[in-house]
């Protein structure tokens, strides 16, 4: 039996999944148990990032761990770190002194999120055509939310995987037919640049339902409807513009995974995260995501038998993602 001397105290951590709209913490009493005490912050309420993680630990009623992880939905090159879709901006070093952390990691949130895709249990996945993950091969991570995630993971060559960091998101998205190129040109002509994220995400899906507007009436009113707006429209009232907008959102959508499996050679499976795609339900599976996935010429069957998993998680994998890392 071991001495008092010698049993190792927990070491519990506090990660974290920041998103441009909301920030999702939660705590890990030590490596490996399960993530609890998950709370989500909406960003616009606090002023900062050490804010939102200090109202966190009030709640709870806890001092700040010694270890932290933080999945935020932006590049990590280098110590500063400004959000692409929320005004926060902080140093990692500087954030690590002032919440008193001994070890803070800091990483993409579908970075995060890629690294828990071997850990999700079945029950929360919907799969969306295709045949069976092909083992040994690359997995490619597609999310759009606030913004448009990609990530992806690569064997190792020992078992394990190797999750990539990048901003695919914002990779330049083309037009299969007219209606879409000359939604796109709205798109570049309003921001300089029709990147997937422009069009594939929440505020991509009312961008998409007002070029449709201007495209169809020029000259008049757009009327503004929110991402959620537009999609109730969709599914609930039948409304024509709105059907078309979340149309085209899943055809874009479907365009730019079909690439990202294509350029990883995703034959493991392509997972769809973030938080608009599990809202449309049923609709996606009879949306126009799958024939636009599976449409790239010779490669045609080489994509129809990769299966698309859409993400249905009860609580944020990033989580679990941000705690992995802690343990790499």
């Amino acid at each position: 039996m071991n001495s008092p001397a010698n049993v190792i105290a927990p070491r519990p951590r506090l990660v974290a999944d920041v998103g441009g709209t909301n920030a999702r913490f939660a705590w890990q009493h030590q490596s490996g148990c399960e993530i609890v005490d998950g709370q989500t912050l909406p960003c616009a309420d606090y002023a900062s990032l050490a804010d939102a993680i200090g109202a966190y630990l009030a709640r709870l009623g806890r001092p700040a761990p010694l270890d932290c992880a933080i999945a935020i939905a932006n590049p990590i090159t280098g110590d500063q770190v400004r959000m692409t879709n929320h005004h926060w901006a902080f140093s990692i070093s500087a954030l690590k002194a002032q919440c008193g952390f001994d070890r803070l990691r800091v990483l993409n949130d579908f970075t995060a999120l890629a690294l828990a895709l071997p850990h999700l249990p079945a029950d929360e996945l919907r799969q969306v055509g295709g045949g069976t993950p092909v083992a040994g091969t690359p997995i490619a991570l597609i999310g759009p939310g606030t913004g448009l995630g990609v990530s992806g993971l690569v064997p190792d060559g020992r078992g394990g995987w190797i999750a990539l960091e990048g901003e695919g998101g914002h990779a330049t998205l083309g037009g299969r037919t007219d209606r879409e190129t000359a939604v796109l040109r709205q798109i570049d002509v309003q921001y300089g640049h029709a990147s997937g994220e422009r069009a594939v995400s929440g505020q991509g899906l009312v961008d998409v339902h007002e070029a449709l507007q201007k495209i169809d009436a020029p000259g008049n009113l757009v009327r503004s409807m929110t991402a959620a707006e537009i999609v109730h429209g969709a599914l609930e009232q039948g409304n024509g513009t709105c059907v078309e907008a979340v149309d085209l959102f899943c055809a874009f959508l479907g365009t730019a995974a079909g690439n990202l499996a294509l350029t990883l050679g995703a034959r493991a499976g392509v997972y769809i995260g973030g938080g608009i795609v599990p809202r449309l339900g049923d609709a996606f599976a009879r949306s126009p995501f799958r024939s636009r996935f599976e449409v790239k010429g010779r490669f045609q069957d080489y994509l129809a038998a990769i299966p698309v998993y859409v993400i249905h998680a009860k609580q944020s994998p990033a989580l679990l993602g941000a705690a992995s890392a802690l343990d790499a």
